[in-house]
């Protein structure tokens, strides 16, 4: 690690040779010149010959990868060249909230897949539910009512509610999930134990009203339906600890709803003049006026909403508590009512007896109608794929 002498030496004796041999002033100047520009190059020389090698490199290893060459250890250290050295990940601690959950904070802790949102919704699902409705509104009315001598004949001229037994709507679904929170499916729902009110006030002619006594009149409504649910815990988070996942529904469709034939009967004697007024055969009053309602069916456009919650058994079982309030569209018969009654005609001496034939009437276009929804309670089993 020294001065090149020898290269130096050379160099120096060269340039006394150029000055021992020249003449004059000026080859003693370029002499010296030389001399001091010989003594410079053999410096930078040595400078250049001294530079030291980084004693913690060992060149490149067979891979071509450079090598660390250890100071206390005798394992050595390989890094690619071009790469970064990445720090060690540290491992964190601490709870996802759960899907829907509200929580501001994710918290520090791996989640676990078969915990996390055991309740999504994914895939094609098969339903089947079944509801109690807790409540019928609507009623029927008299769209005759206005009709000239509309009060011949016996029907609901004030609006008289449905009757209902227990009725147990069911409902097929078929649909599929769109995402984890918004599924979409067509059912077919049908609704029977409703019915033509059994008792009606019917028109006495003179501005006031009767009760009339009606018999048949059942009604039943088919509807298929387009419906759409959104899972709305990521507004409320789940309920009941995880278990329960709310949920909002809304559903649009045609509802094929028919109303069977009825029989209004209206017991009231209607007087027309006195029997001792009358002659012979003169109408002295009617009674037992009997009105045959022909049923009808009629195609309304439907709608509903729905609201509850899911929670899952094994085997990708999914159950659905729900709430549903449901508007079926108008129950309409087929205007034509024929309506019978029993005539009473004078003797002449002061008496009166029922006509020997009936008196029958025949009327087209003169309709009954009204609205009908419910509100269910249901449970809707369903079955992914």
């Amino acid at each position: 690690m020294g001065l090149n002498f020898t290269k130096y030496f050379y160099m120096i004796k060269f340039y006394v040779i150029i000055i021992q041999k020249g003449n004059g002033k000026v080859m003693k100047k370029i002499g010296i010149f030389a001399s001091v520009a010989g003594f410079l190059f053999g410096f930078f020389n040595y400078s250049d010959a001294a530079y030291p090698v980084y004693t913690g490199y060992q060149g490149t290893n067979a891979q071509g990868q450079v090598v660390y060459l250890p100071t206390t250890t005798s394992t050595s250290t390989v890094v690619t060249t071009g790469s970064t050295n990445a720090a060690s990940p540290t491992r964190v601690t601490g709870s996802l909230p759960r899907v829907g959950s509200n929580a501001t904070n994710a918290g520090r802790q791996y989640y676990q897949p078969a915990d996390y949102d055991r309740l999504a919704d994914s895939g094609l699902y098969v339903g089947l539910s079944v509801g109690y409705s807790a409540s019928i509104s609507g009623s029927m009315i008299a769209d005759y009512m206005n009709e000239q001598n509309a009060f011949f004949v016996p029907g609901a001229f004030q609006e008289a509610d449905f009757n209902s037994d227990t009725v147990i709507p069911l409902q097929l679904s078929v649909g599929a999930s769109i995402n984890n929170d918004i599924r979409v499916d067509f059912s077919y729902l049908r609704y029977s134990g409703i019915s033509y009110p059994s008792m009606v006030q019917s028109s006495d002619g003179v501005g006031g009203y009767v009760d009339a006594e009606v018999d048949g009149g059942a009604i039943t409504a088919n509807a298929t339906m387009l419906n759409l649910y959104y899972n709305i815990d990521s507004y409320t988070g789940y309920l009941a600890g995880g278990a329960l996942r709310p949920y909002i529904g809304v559903g649009v469709g045609i509802s094929l709803n028919t109303i069977a034939d009825y029989v209004v009967y209206d017991s009231t004697f209607y007087s027309e003049k006195l029997p001792s007024a009358a002659g012979a055969g003169d109408l002295t009053g009617i009674s037992d006026v009997y009105a045959y309602h022909n049923g009808g069916t009629q195609e309304q456009l439907a709608f509903m909403f729905e609201g509850g919650v899911t929670t899952e058994l094994d085997g990708g079982i999914k159950l659905d508590f729900f709430v549903r309030y449901i508007n079926l569209g108008k129950i309409q018969t087929s205007g034509s009512i024929i309506v019978s009654q029993t005539e009473w005609l004078g003797d002449g001496a002061g008496n009166e007896y029922p006509a020997p034939y009936d008196s029958v009437f025949h009327y087209t276009n003169w309709y009954e109608s009204g609205r009908l929804g419910t509100v269910d309670l249901g449970l809707r089993l369903r079955l992914q794929f």
